[in-house]
């Protein structure tokens, strides 16, 4: 009788244990559960680099105020260019943060084989996907296509289309910014066509392949390029060529940039009695810059434009 008792006892007693382990590992499984998705959802970033600085101002416009959602300028400070830009050590550093490395394409980014090398798995997104490039004399196409406004709303439009289909929690809040920021730059081009397009003469030099998309946007005739190599000094010879070219087909206005040296500028502009001024391809800008700052260099742009056409018309 005693030893059916103490059986009965030890079995009621080891189902309530069991029971208590059983319920034990549903709270511990539970709250760890529950924790780790709090902590998952508060300090997961989406870290988005950008190759150069128009494509981080376009992208800082795409990204708005999303929280949690990060944005790093690879290339600063940047002086010129991104034609001949050598990968740093600090650079591939940044990579390695990156969940989405976005980049203009069509050729400007030549250092992106050493970055897919070192990073194959990098989500790239490039800004000139399926637009057609111009090409020079020679056949060489061109990449400044951000140099256009028009240009501009496409990358615009490829950046927050790659971004969606990467950061899918945020694809809506990309689109509703891409779209805000592209009335923006739609304004500006109706602003500049008004101004610019019932001029006559729009004959000028440039110093650099940086402005053909501008100029067929804006009906600019770019009658000779001093620097085909961006930053590199024309000869004495090419410059007494480019001097000859100016007097016989009379072209009054030269734009340098405010990126690289007015020298030359200078010196055909004593040559060829030409006046000289200041045209900014948006290539180089402040760090942090604003998202307004694409918008504020193209309205100076316009306004030099304005000044320089009145001289010639």
């Amino acid at each position: 009788m005693i030893k059916r008792t103490n059986f009965s006892v030890l079995k009621r007693f080891s189902a309530l244990l069991l029971m208590l382990v059983i319920l034990g590992i549903s709270v511990l499984t539970g709250c760890t559960g529950a924790g780790e998705n709090k902590n998952k959802s508060q300090g997961s970033t989406y870290t988005i680099v950008t190759s150069f600085y128009p494509v981080y101002v376009f992208t800082k416009n795409i990204i708005g105020e999303l929280p949690n959602v990060e944005l790093i300028n690879m290339t600063e400070p940047q002086t010129g260019c991104l034609h001949d830009y050598q990968l740093m050590p600090a650079d591939l550093k940044t990579l390695e943060k990156a969940d989405a490395f976005v980049i203009n394409g069509a050729g400007m980014e030549a250092f992106m084989d050493k970055v897919i090398k070192q990073r194959p798995e990098l989500k790239v997104i490039e800004a000139a996907k399926g637009i057609e490039l111009l090409k020079d004399e020679n056949g060489e196409e061109n990449p400044h296509i951000w140099v256009s406004i028009t240009g501009a709303i496409t990358e615009v439009k490829n950046i927050a289309e790659g971004l969606a289909a990467s950061d899918a929690k945020n694809a809506a809040a990309y689109r509703e910014n891409a779209d805000k920021y592209v009335r923006k730059l739609q304004q500006q081009s109706d602003k500049m066509h008004r101004e610019l397009d019932g001029l006559k003469n729009k004959n000028i030099v440039t110093f650099h392949e940086a402005f053909p998309y501008f100029a067929k946007e804006f009906g600019l005739n770019i009658v000779s390029v001093v620097e085909r190599e961006p930053g590199t000094e024309p000869s004495a010879g090419e410059l007494a060529e480019l001097v000859g070219q100016i007097k016989e087909t009379g072209v009054k206005l030269l734009f340098a940039e405010p990126q690289y040296s007015q020298k030359a500028a200078e010196t055909i502009a004593k040559e060829t009695g030409a006046q000289v001024y200041l045209l900014d391809p948006v290539a180089t800008g402040e760090k942090n810059a604003s998202a307004d700052s694409y918008i504020k260099a193209m309205d100076e742009n316009l306004k030099v434009l304005v000044e320089a056409f009145k001289q010639v018309q």
